[in-house]
């Protein structure tokens, strides 16, 4: 509606298909980086998402043209803003169900976070706001290859190494063995230090923490050449 209480005409088919289709294509841009980093959201999550958030954005802005009325003729009421905001509070589950714990790191969270702003990608391109959802893409698409690099440096040269040891023995024998060599290790702390007796041979687990630098595949290849070994692997 204009200032002189007038109602702005329809939005076309066209222009719906268009601010669709633009969702499409910006969310499938973020969903083929996750899809290169081999995550599960990847390609068809972000498009899927994309174009949910799209549609319920020209629901929200153009689904009621209908009722859109002077106050003082009309007993509607019509809130603009409420289907977006239920958009960004939905996306929290979904986003929630793309991270993992796994051992003692925690992964999923970039993607779960690239899912959230896809929403807003799909939303901003539903209710007409091409450019703003195009630079977001620029920006999220730059944050996620062009940030790669320096996050991965930084990662070896000041984070702690981590890892989940998974050691299993041969049947019938005792992994005291094991656990001495993996208390005596140096510049690496165990966590959650676990041992699971089986018939075919018991398996003994740990997190693993050392400081930056620490190449933790050294202990594998430790406890690889025991006798009493029959798999080693770091997670």
């Amino acid at each position: 509606m204009d200032l002189l209480g007038l109602v702005q005409p329809a939005v076309s088919d066209l222009e719906v298909a268009g601010r669709l289709a633009a969702a499409v294509g910006l969310g499938g841009l973020i969903g083929a980086e996750r899809e290169l980093a081999h995550q599960d959201a990847g390609l068809r999550t972000h498009i899927a998402v994309a174009l949910g958030a799209a549609l319920f954005g020209v629901i929200s802005v153009h689904g009621f043209d209908a009722y859109i009325q002077p106050r003082a003729d009309s007993n509607y009421q019509v809130d603009l803003t409420r289907v977006a905001s239920q958009v960004v509070v939905g996306i929290g589950f979904l986003g929630g169900g793309a991270i993992l714990k796994h051992g003692a790191s925690v992964r999923g969270l970039t993607t779960a976070a690239s899912l959230w702003v896809t929403a807003a990608v799909g939303l901003s391109a539903g209710v007409g706001s091409l450019v703003a959802a195009t630079i977001a893409t620029a920006a999220l698409l730059l944050s996620l290859l062009g940030l790669r690099a320096p996050r991965d440096l930084i990662l070896r040269k000041f984070s702690r190494a981590r890892g989940t040891l998974v050691v299993t023995l041969r049947e019938g024998s005792n992994p005291a063995g094991v656990l001495h060599d993996l208390m005596v290790l140096d510049d690496l702390k165990l966590q959650d230090l676990s041992v699971d007796n089986r018939r075919e041979g018991a398996v003994v687990q740990a997190d693993l923490v050392g400081p930056p630098g620490t190449d933790l595949n050294t202990v594998i290849e430790a406890l690889a050449v025991r006798d009493d070994v029959a798999e080693v692997n770091l997670g």
